[in-house]
Order: structure tokens, then sequence, then C-alpha cells
């Protein structure tokens, strides 16, 4: 009995080494629970979040952009199209999945649809009986696109798949009223860009693409798989400019999904979309139409500025397009249109042209101002033509103007008054007075394109660039707005707007500020006499000279017209500013003829566009002269 008991206690150590294994097994495995449980189980959480929950972002609708008076210029409109909602389908879909595979069981195994080949069937199917409903009640005969249908499923299965799109008033009333509360198929609302006036100032305000990828800032969920409602940006003119200040604030919300990637609950989080800023540019849209309605037709460009402040308001480009064909994008028949028509450019700031006669005027100023002629007591005797070495430089009135003094040479836009003037003091002063008038650089206008190369030639331009010396001859050219200076319409009119406060430049501006301080710029630097004869000859040239055309009875005027070559289209140009006591209005206009060698004389063509545009101000002047519009800038 004692041996027993004594080879028992003999193996018990044995029995204590596998009690501690199975003691340090069992502790390994608490052990192993515990550092899941208290260490990573943030990370499977975070793992389950992104697996489980989707985000959706929805663009802000952008701002609108207003006239000076605060006539909407660019709007959004409702865009109403009808939605599916597929996660409310499964039960559908299964349904049919099961009905199309029954179908096709009788068929030879080789011959039978794949799996996924049924399913798109199925798809196809319910989405079209759904659409049927939708055709009974708009009288259409739809089809179903079942390869964007299945493209749906397969990358934006979270967003309702649209059956039809841009429906009109009517439609979208229609459907209201017979569609179910609880149906699958919903009427869905989202804006769209909006032109309310079409072709107007259709270079200044630009149009928008469609944005694939907007953001949305501090909307969390950046790290969950991500579906984006198409929002738009600015690809064109202010839309461009201006876009960050017009565009929306995205909104969005964040799904829980089951593994099918259909959503199962109301949004975790939700954010609402706000609309962008507005702005509000200093056009005045009554102008602007009756600018493009007297160049309908034409191709030119028409600008026309606020003589104090520098607002723009005209800027008109013809031939024009209508914004609203971009919306909600350009066909390519469109786009192919209006480039053969040369419709792109917008002429007001990119168009380059030789300023013509309407030069003149900083060629009196430079003789003025060097001592090369005297307002009273210089006369030229115009025969006709004058001879610059061996050649002969022609005057517009070929049998000639007798004796003309300066007032009577702008009057009648005396070509060999000009000539003598120019010869008289050299090139250089007559580039450095166009200089002083901005002609040489770009007005930096809010536009996200212009003619940023304008030039005045000179000696040294002519050597470096066509490697040529300079003669007379080129000379009496740039004398009266010939030869190789290039000027961009929107210039032109800066610089009568300048001669019309009797300073040296103006800050051109698209934007309205309420009560915006007059601009204060270098003085022009002439004895009020000497200024006084420049502006009489204008004011003559504008009731019976050569700018008569653009007269609009019981207003004041001056003007100066001006015809110039364009390879060999004649280009016919009117300056003007009114009413002469006191300027207010400061016009540009140039236009293009179109027959090669035609004649085509500024007054006789530009003096009509001219004329209209004083016309709407002149009466929109009598008939509103508090109206004002208070406006905020970005």
């Amino acid at each position: 009995m004692s041996r027993l008991i004594e080879t028992h206690v003999n193996r018990h150590p044995r029995l204590l080494l596998f009690y501690g294994l199975i003691a340090a097994m069992v502790l390994t495995l608490v052990s192993g629970f515990a550092y899941r449980q208290l260490f990573t189980s943030g990370v499977y959480s975070e793992r389950e979040r992104i697996q489980n929950q989707r985000r959706i972002i929805v663009p802000g609708p952008r701002g609108n952009i207003y006239d000076r008076d605060g006539k909407v210029l660019v709007g959004n409109r409702p865009r109403f199209s009808v939605v599916l909602n597929l996660a409310e389908l499964r039960p559908e879909l299964r349904a049919e999945f099961s009905k199309v595979l029954r179908n096709y069981r009788e068929l030879p195994r080789e011959d039978r649809p794949t799996a996924d080949q049924l399913e798109r069937i199925a798809r196809a199917a319910v989405a079209q009986r759904y659409l049927d409903k939708i055709n009974a009640i708009l009288h259409r005969r739809e089809q179903v696109n079942t390869r964007e249908l299945n493209r749906h499923f397969a990358q934006t299965l979270l967003l309702p798949y649209i059956l039809l799109d841009d429906l009109s008033p009517d439609e979208y009333a229609r459907l209201i009223e017979r569609l179910p509360v609880e149906s699958p198929l919903q009427v869905y609302a989202s804006s769209t860009r909006h032109y309310p006036f079409g072709t107007a100032a259709a270079h200044v305000l630009g149009y928008v693409g469609i944005d694939n990828d907007p953001e949305a800032e501090e909307f969390p969920g950046e790290d969950l798989l991500t579906f984006k409602m198409k929002g738009a940006f600015g690809r064109d003119g202010l839309e461009k400019k201006f876009d960050s200040h017009l565009q929306g604030q995205a909104g969005g919300a964040i799904y829980r999904v089951d593994p099918s990637g259909y959503k199962v609950d109301l949004p975790v989080e939700k954010r609402l979309p706000v609309q962008g800023h507005n702005l509000v540019t200093s056009l005045d849209i009554e102008l602007q139409q009756a600018a493009e309605q007297a160049m309908q037709g034409r191709v030119g460009a028409a600008v026309a500025l606020d003589v104090s402040t520098g607002e723009v308001l005209v800027m008109a480009s013809a031939p024009h397009y209508d914004l609203n064909a971009f919306v909600p994008r350009l066909s390519s028949a469109t786009a192919k249109e209006i480039q053969e028509n040369g419709a792109w450019l917008n002429r007001a700031t990119q168009g380059q042209y030789p300023p013509g006669s309407t030069f003149k005027i900083i060629t009196a100023l430079a003789g003025l101002r060097s001592g090369a002629i005297d307002a009273e007591q210089t006369h030229v005797v115009c025969p006709g033509f004058l001879m610059v070495g061996q050649r002969r430089f022609p005057c517009h009135n070929h049998a000639g103007h007798g004796d003309r003094e300066l007032s009577g040479a702008i009057r009648d836009s005396c070509n060999v008054f000009f000539y003598k003037t120019g010869l008289e003091m050299g090139p250089e002063l007559i580039a450095a007075e166009a200089a002083r008038f901005g002609f040489n650089h770009a007005t930096g206008i809010e536009l996200p394109s212009e003619f940023r190369n304008p030039r005045v030639a000179t000696p040294a331009w002519k050597l470096e660039n066509m490697k040529e010396r300079w003669f007379p001859g080129d000379t009496a050219n740039i004398a009266i707005g010939q030869g190789d200076t290039l000027i961009s319409p929107l210039q032109a009119a800066c610089m009568i707007a300048s001669f019309a406060r009797g300073e040296t430049e103006t800050k051109p501006t698209l934007l309205h500020v309420e009560n915006r301080p007059r601009q204060r710029t270098t003085p022009i630097g002439l004895r009020p006499g000497d200024y006084e004869t420049i502006v009489r000859g204008m004011a003559m040239g504008y009731q019976f000279g050569t700018g008569k055309l653009a007269r609009v009875e019981g207003l004041t005027g001056a003007s100066k017209t001006g015809t110039a070559q364009k390879g060999k289209i004649e280009l016919a140009w009117m300056v003007c500013f009114a009413p002469l006591e006191n300027p207010k209005i400061a016009i540009a206009i140039v236009l293009e003829g179109q027959e090669e060698g035609a004649s085509f004389g500024g007054g006789t063509n530009a003096g009509p566009v001219v004329k209209a545009i004083l016309e709407a101000w002149k009466e929109k002047s009598e008939r509103m002269p508090g109206a004002t519009f208070q406006v905020v800038l970005p």
C-alpha cells in the first residue's frame, strides 16, 4: 500500500509540468483576446465603418450674375428628372432574376447566359417597366439605355438612376400629380445655368462646363467610397474669372450600405448645399441689347464706358452665340457653327485692329504738346494728297479739303493735315503720346483673356520685328492710324473716356459699385484753349461732319470717325462721348467690311451703332435718372 503511494508521489512533478503548459496556453489565449479587445478593436471598427458606409457629394447652385440695375443676366433654373431609387427595387430585381433564369433553363447548358448576363437582363426589364409607366403619363416611347443602366449599377449604385432628364414644366406637373408618393419613381430637381437674355453679352458673361469632381470642404468621410453628383465650373468670361466667388458650397450625406452596396437607413450625417455668392456687373442690359441689335449681321465690336468711373456699360462682340446652347453641354454641331462663324473671339478685348483716323486725336495731342502745331495759327492746304519722297499719300477727299486749321481738319478727318503734323514731330513723339493713353499695354479688364500685346509702331519696333529701317512714309501712316499700330476696341473706348475727362488713362471695370469714386489719372497737359480746339472739331464732326449719323436729337456730343485696313478688309471706326458739356458715356465701335476692297466708311457704318447706344442711354437717363442698385463686391 505504501509503495503505491510512493509511486503516485514520484509522478507528481510531471503532472505539474503538464498543468503549467495548459496554464501558459490559456494565458496566451486570454492575452490575445485582451489585446484585440483593448488595442485593435478601434482598427477593426474603422475598417467596418469604411466598408459599410458611403458618402454622396451634392454641389451647391452657382451664384447669380446681375446687370447694374439688378436684372438677372445669369441665373439658375430648375432641371427636372425622373429617377429610379434602386434600393427599393431589390425584391423586384430578385424576382425578375428568378423568372429570367427559369425561362433560360430550357436551353442547352452551353447556350444559357451567364449569371451576370441574367442580372443585366433582369435589370433592364425592371427599369423598362417603370419607364413605361412614365411613357404612359407623358405619351412618350422612351427606351432604357441598357449600357448606361449597367454602368450605373457597377459604378454609382448608391445614387438614383435617371430615367428621363430635363422635363418640361408641363411634364413635371403631370408626373407630380400622377406618381404615388411611395413609388421608387420620383421627380428629382436640380439646378442648371440659365441665361435669360440668350446671346446678350455672351462673350462677357461666359459659360460653364460639367464638373465631375465637386469638392465639399470640411465635410467628413474623405476616406469613404464617395459618389459625386455633377456640378459646374466656369469655362469662359465672368463665369470663369469669378468661378470661386460664384461657386456654391457643396453639401453631402453619409449612408450605411448593405454588402451589395444599397443604402439601408437614413443618412448618418447630412449637410445641405449652399448657393454661391452673387456678382453684380457694370453692364447695362438695355444698352447692351441696343448695341447688339444695331450690329445684327455685322462683324465687329462695341464698347461703352461710364466716363467718370470706367465702368463698362456695353461690351458687344459680333457674331455671337446663345449661351443657353451650352446647357447642359454644347453639341458638336453648334460648336462647329460657332467656329465657322468666327464667333468664339471676343473682338472687344481680343480683336487686333489698326485704329484708323480715331488715332488723329493722339496725333493732334502730340502735335500740340510738342509745339509742332498751333491750335489757331497752323493752317494746311489740302489738295487731296501729299507727296512723301516719291510716294503719293492720298486724302480720303481726293478733290482736297482746301485750307484747314486743326478743328476743321478733325471735323473733316483731313489726312494731309495729319500727315504733315506727324512728319513735323516724328514717330517717337507720336508713340510716346499713344503710350500715355495706354495703347502700349493691356487694360487689365476682369476677363480671363485679353489682347496682351498691343503695340504702337516705332522705328525700334520695326527694326527688331521686321528687320527693316523706318521711312518717312511710315511716319505719315502711323499719324493717321494706319501701319503697324494695333489696339483693341476696349483700348479705344478707354482712350476716348480719358480724353473726355481731360486725362490720359482709364482703368475699365466690369464690376458695379454704387457711388464709385471718379477716376483720376494724369492730366492731358494741354492749355484749355488747345483742348477746346480738339473738342470743337469733334463736336462739329458729330453735329454735321463725318460722324453726323451718330447724332441724337437733343443730345450734344463729340465724335471722331476712322477707316483702316485689316489685310484686304476695310474697318469702320467711330469713337464718341456725350453729352458735350458734361461727358457721361464714351463709346468705341469697330466693324469689319464683308467684301475685300469695298469702301467701308466709319461714319456711314459705325455711326448708326453709336446712335443706337446713345438713344438708349438718353431714353433711360430721362426715364430713370435716379436708378440705383446696391452692390457688394467679391
